[in-house]
Order: structure tokens, then sequence, then C-alpha cells
């Protein structure tokens, strides 16, 4: 017979001096594969899923983003016009501890609105001539530059009266490109400037956007670490396992993931002893009752934040019914009702994206 081992767990003050001593604190995005990664694990998981034609959607979206930052010609004109902050405003930043490109340091100008186009013109091609889908394109398309960054605008600050959520998801997908190379062009011209520790962990150090999600690695570069994905600008900044997302609490930290029910073939949610129990899972906090999903490498290693966040909606749903408020988003997928007709400005426009796709 074995002799029986105790096993000692690390506090998260021990885990945290562990990983600061072996991981970077902030991994911007890489522009080559960043999306096309993305459109790989979304492809992967729409086989057989119940919201495969969203999954399918989603994924000819990211390859129209891959596209935007990757073609040579058209990311060449946009990396000539992509304007980045100044010196004097990431010093700012940086002396208040706040991200250096969040809304008000960075120009929301026609290049971002160039983008959108190439978004846009990219998915037309995979859409089918009858496609509702089509229908919300052209009405994007027949926005004016004002009524573009407005929209844009509400939805980076996360005001939901007036915001459009049948074309949010298309906005976001330009501004999501947009955000990723101002990120890239601003640590190449500032490299010993860029993105120190910002005062609140968090949020994305880089941009100041809520996280998708948070994903446990695992390598030879990082051993075993956390980091929250930004919903914007694509940046990874580690956070210590075993710590809320929301609060920063270490106390009441739960994990809860999707299981298959012996008796029933419903699934159900149910308490995991550890994060690893599922490639996705959920971590509660009882503290401030809000939670975020962590993608788990070890368990599956071409998981991808958004990807994997947008195919386990049931999660999110079971969750929430526990009295959880999750704490992150993802702009391609956006809870809430759409604003009534009587209270949309003019210029707002109608329908949901949700819907069309569904039709």
């Amino acid at each position: 017979m074995n002799p029986i081992q105790s096993v000692n767990f690390l506090s998260p003050e021990e885990i945290a001096t562990r990983e600061l001593e072996e991981v970077s604190k902030t991994k911007l995005p890489n522009l080559s594969d960043i999306f096309k990664d993305r459109e790989l694990r979304l492809r992967q998981l729409a086989a057989g899923h119940a919201m495969r034609d969203f999954l399918i959607f989603t994924a000819d979206l990211s390859s129209a983003q891959h596209k935007a930052l990757n073609d040579e010609g058209f990311n060449k004109k946009q990396s000539v016009a992509t304007r980045c902050p100044s010196v004097e405003q990431l010093q700012a930043s940086a002396q208040k501890g706040l991200p250096p490109l969040e809304l008000q340091n960075v120009v929301l100008d026609s290049v971002w609105i160039d983008d959108l186009n190439f978004i846009l013109d990219d998915v037309l091609k995979h859409l089918a001539s009858e496609a509702a889908t089509r229908r919300v394109i052209q009405e994007l398309r027949g926005f004016t530059p004002e009524v573009l960054n407005q929209q844009a605008q509400r939805l980076l600050s996360g005001v939901m009266l007036g915001l459009n959520l049948g074309t949010a998801p298309l906005i976001a997908s330009a501004l999501q490109v947009y955000w990723a190379r101002v990120a890239s062009a601003t640590a190449q011209l500032y490299p010993n400037k860029i993105f120190p520790q910002i005062a609140d962990a968090t949020v994305c150090p880089c941009c100041g956007s809520k996280p998708v999600a948070s994903i446990n690695t695992v390598g030879a570069d990082v051993g075993t670490s956390r980091y929250l994905h930004c919903s914007l600008c694509q940046t990874k900044w580690h956070m210590t396992r075993i710590k809320c997302t929301h609060c920063e609490s270490t106390k009441g930290v739960a994990y809860q993931s999707l299981v298959e029910s012996s008796a029933q073939t419903a699934r159900n949610v149910e308490p995991a002893t550890t994060a690893n129990e599922a490639a996705v899972s959920v971590e509660t906090c009882d503290e401030c009752h809000h939670y975020l999903k962590i993608v788990n490498m070890a368990k599956d290693y071409q998981v991808e934040p958004v990807a994997d966040d947008l195919a386990t909606v049931t999660l999110d749903l079971l969750i929430s019914d526990a009295g959880y408020t999750r704490s992150g988003i993802n702009l391609m997928l956006l809870f809430g009702p759409p604003a009534d007709d009587a209270r949309r400005d003019e210029s707002d426009p109608k329908g949901s994206f949700d819907r069309s796709l569904k039709k």
C-alpha cells in the first residue's frame, strides 16, 4: 500500500510571488495570428453546436479582421495613417496610473472606418445573396462618419442607451483591429515608455477595457500562469490565480464548470475542485458576486478566450441564474434590451443583429 501523502496548496500570495518571477506582466497581441487563431477555433467549435450559424459568421468576421491587419497593401496604408498618442500623453497617463491607450488618448478618425469598410467587404463575400445579415451590413454602410463615431463612443463607454445591438459586433470588430494596430505601433514607437503598471489591475493596462475572459497558459516561457484577455485591443495582462478579477478578493473564490449529468443528457453547473476540471470554467466570487470565465490550455491547448466564451453562453445563463453578474464583456455578443424606437436618436439604426442571424 502506498503511504498517504499530504498536499500543500500555495496561498494566492505565494502564487503571485512565484508567477511574477517567471512571467511577463503584459503581452501585446501578435497581429499576424491573433484573429487567425480565433477563426480556426470558432470553426472547430461550430461543428454540431446549437449556435453553429453564429459561430461560423463570427469566424468569417475574425478572418476579415486578420486580413485587415495582414493585407500588405491595405495594412501599410492604415499603419501610415494611424496616429499614436504623444510622449506627453503617455507620461501623463503613467503619472496617474492610467492606461495610455484609453479612449480619450486615441483619435477616432477615418482610419477605423476604413477598417470597418474593409471588414464588411470581406464578410459580404461569405454571405448568401438572400442572407438577412446583408441588410444589416447595407444599413451600416449608410451611416455617416458622425453616426459611426457616435456608436463607437457608446460601445467603448459601455453606454447601452442609443447603442444599436444589431450593428455593434460589426463596429466592434473594426475597433478591435484599430486598437490592436495602435497598440502595436505605439509600442514600436516608444519601446521604453509604454504600458507600465496601472492602478487598476482589473482592466487592460493598455486601453483600460474590461477582459473578455482569462486564460491559464502553459509553456516553457510562462509556466502555468493566468492572464486576462482584453476585449478591445487583445492585450493579455497577468493576474494572480485564485483571485477575483473584479474586486481582487482572495476570499470566497470558487470554480464551476459544465458537466454531463449521469441521469440526464442535460448539462448542469457543478462545483469544480480546481479551475482545471474543464477547458472552460467559471471563477465566481462570493465577496462581490461577480464572475469571469477561465479557458485552460492544460485541458485543451487550442482554447481561445473570445471563441470559447461565445461557445459557452449556456454557462453564462446558468451562472447568472445562480445570482452572479458577469464582470467582463465580449464585444461580439452583447446582452441587453434594444432601445425603444421612441428613445432612439433619429440617426440610430433599427433592427437586431441577433435576430437577423436567426432568419
